[in-house]
């Protein structure tokens, strides 16, 4: 019979037992919205709580007929089972209307639409599916993180290419061109760019379809912002031979103020998403068709649910600027989307110090930084959050002054 003495001894060191974490994430830290989250969590258990005025995580809800649908097929005895791992034909469909009506862009609902588990998922399938050790894959600073940690996670090695406000936010082709692209197979954009709100016109898509084409280059366009506050949705699909070299995600999770849902698609050439489908389908087993269902018919809304949607943020953007000029930013007021990107005073040194600065009357934004290095001057502010809300905010900064 064993002692328990020597019990305690093998628990304890078992308890103690280190176990190291694969290569791949040596390099790659837990998101900082993950991190930032607990922080605030830990200053809301004293004093006032934080306003976070940093995540674009929509506070509206979706439209009513989009719960109902989501109520109504829940109800149901026999939609509870694993689904189709390229998604329900009805959403297809609905996303390839979609596609056509707001986008101009025809494709094919039975081999050129692949629904995901939001677009952060096909992210993450498209590195897997063709990046590997030895590649290398373009990635935009600043840009969304994910784009980096998803590329150093398939083993590729990421390549950053500057983006200036003097330039518009896009990047340079020329100067890429002029760099040795020889191990590069993948190029991230983003359009409205996120986030510095950035619009691309379709002469800049012409453009990037071409330098693709002449480098043998596969671009991934991440486009969920199309529809806030932009007057023009565009699509890089609507591009002539676009499909050859490129590959589109698009995302409810904006347009349709269905973040928590995960519903996101991936559009492009059908041998591209047949591709794609080999790493997918070992890593989920399908969206709740319920899901689903609902999404069809946020995809079926029209124009009048994107303005609606618009009034709001254009209201809550003016109380953005107010925030922004108390705190001696500068920002263009010709961006898009669900942020406003400004660049700080003089008085700090990056970002990363007007967030803590501000953080000290309990408002949190995000620092550029964590962007990129060419985000270090800049803060985000999104507008997720209600004009009472916002008015609070404003309160608390001009306080603080």
């Amino acid at each position: 019979m064993i002692s328990q003495a020597v019990t305690s001894f093998i628990y304890s060191n078992f308890i103690h037992m280190q176990i190291q974490v694969a290569g791949r994430l040596t390099q790659t830290e837990e998101y900082y919205f993950s991190k930032k989250l607990r922080e605030i969590a830990e200053l809301n258990k004293s004093g006032d709580p934080v306003i976070n005025l940093g995540i674009g995580s929509p506070d509206m809800p979706p439209h009513p007929s989009v719960i109902a649908a989501l109520s109504e097929y829940a109800a149901k005895p026999n939609v509870h089972g694993y689904q189709s791992y390229q998604g329900i034909p009805a959403l297809r469909q609905a996303i390839a209307h979609f596609y056509e009506r707001y986008y101009e862009v025809a494709l094919n609902p039975d081999n050129e639409v692949l629904p995901l588990i939001g677009s952060k998922e096909g992210i993450m399938h498209i590195c897997m599916t063709y990046l590997q050790e030895g590649d290398e894959a373009l990635i935009p600073n600043p840009g969304y993180p994910t784009y980096a940690s998803a590329v150093h996670l398939s083993g590729a090695t990421g390549v950053p290419y500057t983006l200036t406000a003097e330039n518009g936010w896009l990047p340079d082709l020329d100067a890429l061109e002029n760099q040795d692209l020889s191990k590069v197979k993948l190029m991230w954009v983003n359009y409205p760019h996120m986030p510095t709100g950035a619009s691309a016109n379709p002469d800049f898509f012409e453009r990037l379809v071409a330098f693709a084409k002449r480098n043998g280059i596969l671009l991934c366009h991440d486009n969920p912002y199309s529809f806030i506050l932009n007057d023009t949705p565009r699509s890089l699909l609507a591009v002539p031979g676009a499909k050859e070299v490129a590959l589109e995600l698009n995302s409810l999770s904006k347009s349709g103020n269905m973040a928590g849902w995960r519903v996101g698609m991936l559009l492009g050439d059908k041998d591209r998403l047949s591709e794609v489908i080999r790493f997918k389908s070992n890593m989920d087993s399908g969206s709740f068709l319920p899901l689903q269902m609902a999404a069809v018919k946020a995809l079926e809304l029209g124009p009048d649910w994107y303005e609606d949607l618009n009034k709001v943020y254009r209201k809550r953007r003016e109380k953005v600027y107010e925030l922004l000029d108390l705190l001696q930013c500068a920002y263009d007021k010709s961006q898009v989307g669900l942020f406003i990107w400004a660049s700080i005073p003089d008085t700090f040194s990056d970002g990363y110090a007007l967030s803590d600065e501000v953080l000290k009357a309990r408002i949190f934004i995000t620092p550029g930084g964590i962007f990129g290095s060419e985000g270090n001057k800049y803060v985000r502010v999104s507008l997720c959050t209600n004009e009472a809300v916002l008015d609070q905010a404003i309160t608390r900064i001009s306080h603080a002054k």
